[in-house]
């Protein structure tokens, strides 16, 4: 009875019937579309007996209350340790075009596939078969768990990648078209109708570039890198004043007035500080009243050098101000509002702050119907070493 007792044991059960297991596997996977039809046996297992000799370690190894509860919230997928056979299983199925669904159907049907095959052997359910089971059960949610974890990961990666080589590769077409349009424009023998033409077309062409831009930096924080920021002693007044000149040619119909005051010379990146600045001028007009004046105020200070945007548009409520720095966030705009020019993307304002953050600057935001919506960047004019 009691050698009857220790061969229903799931843990040895699962090393003894590992070839039968692992065969079961493979005939799923080969049912996988569209790509196990090519895949080599090898392949299509994988790391699949792996994955079930840390199944069968886990139900034998003890586990107290609190790892119990830890595992039941997802705490127990280690952080900075090598990778797992379930790990590298997800990593490699993505690399073999495998969906998402397909990955976890693997889980489901090998979870199903020991369970049909050990249950047979089980004459009756008793408090350690139901307990070993409940192990069991654990420990394929949690190698599926990290199975995902690896799979989503290069799938964000891929998809990182892909949004990057496109937003790079379209920034040179983008330039071609606004100087050829710009050099159209000037031609004396065009008419007042193309004129008109080919300044929409060249403001088209700079809201294009400036999405481009903001996508290309989101990406690169999305794939975990920041923003290059190289930042060196400049006067920060050209900046301000190259980048309300964009914004006015971006938005004509908006009158943008720059007010400096005091040294504007600082530690900056140029380009980034040009990228927080017109981006901010670019909200600023997409939101502002028809007839309201944007400013930007550019202040010297002794310690810090403070940057304003404001404008008169629809207050922002309290709540929507708690995320407008998320990305992929846009406020919803009126009918008047509606036929302006759009940056559509909802990156501006989240590209702003990373810009901010590089420059070790703060950036807050404040609405009122008195005062408008006031963004305030506040800048450190020195550099530690």
């Amino acid at each position: 009875m009691n050698m009857k007792v220790q061969q229903m044991n799931l843990a040895a059960f699962i090393r003894a019937k590992m070839p039968q297991i692992l065969a079961e596997w493979t005939a799923f996977a080969k049912t996988v579309e569209p790509n196990s039809a090519q895949m080599s046996e090898l392949a299509l297992r994988d790391h699949a007996e792996a994955i079930l000799r840390a199944v069968a370690l886990d139900i034998e190894t003890h586990q107290s209350k609190q790892q119990q509860f830890d595992k039941s919230q997802g705490g127990t997928i280690p952080a900075g340790k090598d990778e797992t056979a379930a790990a590298i299983h997800g990593r490699l199925r993505h690399a073999s075009n495998f969906s998402l669904l397909q990955l976890s159907s693997e889980f489901r049907a090998l979870r199903a596939t020991v369970l049909r095959l050990w249950l047979p052997e089980v004459s009756q359910m008793s408090v350690t078969s139901t307990y070993e089971m409940v192990r069991f059960n654990e420990a394929i949610d949690q190698a599926l768990a990290e199975s995902i974890v690896t799979y989503s990961a290069r799938a964000d990666h891929t998809k990182g990648l892909f949004v990057a080589i496109l937003s790079h590769d379209l920034r040179a077409p983008l330039a071609n078209i606004t100087t050829a349009v710009d050099l159209l424009s000037r031609q004396p023998s065009m008419s007042e109708h193309a004129i008109s033409l080919a300044t929409k077309a060249k403001r088209s062409a700079m809201l294009m570039g400036a999405m481009v831009t903001d996508l290309l930096g989101f990406t690169r924080l999305q794939m975990g890198a920041t923003l290059p920021a190289s930042r060196t002693r400049i006067d920060a007044d050209e900046v301000f004043q190259a980048a309300a000149t964009d914004a006015r040619a971006m938005y004509p119909a908006s009158a943008i007035i720059y007010r400096p005051s005091g040294s504007l010379v600082g530690a900056f990146d140029g380009l980034r500080l040009h990228q927080l600045t017109t981006n901010l001028l670019i909200n600023a007009a997409q939101y502002s009243t028809k007839g309201k004046d944007v400013v930007l105020e550019a202040e010297g200070l002794a310690e810090t050098i403070v940057v304003r945007v404001s404008n008169f548009g629809p207050v922002i409520a309290p709540e929507a101000l708690k995320t407008i720095f998320q990305p992929l966030v846009q406020l919803n705009l009126d009918a008047e509002q509606d036929a302006r020019p759009n940056t559509s993307l909802g990156l501006g304002l989240f590209i702003a702050q990373e810009s901010a953050w590089v420059h070790d600057a703060t950036i807050t935001v404040s609405s009122n119907k008195s005062v408008g919506t006031v963004f305030t960047v506040t800048f450190p004019r020195t550099v530690a070493p």
